[in-house]
């Protein structure tokens, strides 16, 4: 990325950080409980870091395998796992599954935990959601910023069923990018 394509994408992800800030310190669909929300004053996010967002092929599955992921309530999810994205993250090659809820969608779920999680972050992994009209670029390359990372909103409230990280995308390196613990 040139000097301004850079200056942009921090601009882009400071303006996302306000708006999810506002978002769940006001409104009253916030996953936050409205006791919470009365003394909350913004999510803890990691410095933003050029180095973890990467431009890169989805190396697509030929047949997606229909994957059972556990909750955090104890229930079942099904999603097909679609293709792997592979990435060097301080010098490690970092594999990484993406998935899809319904093989009709162009969206990518990329669900992950990885050496912060438990301690820097929500200890039961992050997500990031790829949309195509603002994660793909015109060569049908993914953009995969994990400076994007957020909590799933079971990390917010214990009202909320979320979807745990299945095992492959565990990652044995620490990705300090995106949102951090919440501390109530």
């Amino acid at each position: 990325m040139t000097d301004q394509d850079t200056e942009q994408w921090t601009d882009a992800v400071e303006a996302h950080r306000e708006q999810k800030d506002e978002y769940f310190g006001e409104d009253p669909h916030s996953p936050l409980p409205p006791d919470v929300r009365e003394t909350f004053d913004g999510l803890d996010y990691y410095e933003i870091d050029p180095d973890l967002r990467f431009v890169v092929e989805l190396e697509t599955y030929e047949e997606p395998e229909p994957v059972v992921v556990g909750t955090s309530t104890d229930g079942e999810q099904e999603y097909l796992a679609w293709g792997e994205f592979t990435v060097t993250v301080d010098g490690e090659s970092v594999s990484i599954t993406a998935y899809k809820s319904d093989p009709d969608e162009d969206r990518l779920w990329v669900p992950f935990r990885d050496e912060t999680s438990g301690d820097e972050t929500y200890g039961a992994g992050r997500y990031l959601d790829l949309e195509p009209d603002s994660h793909r670029t015109d060569d049908g390359r993914w953009i995969l910023d994990f400076n994007e990372a957020y909590n799933p909103t079971c990390a917010y409230s214990d009202r909320y069923e979320c979807p745990l990280p299945p095992m492959e995308n565990w990652l044995d390196v620490p990705i300090r990018a995106g949102e951090r613990t919440f501390d109530h």
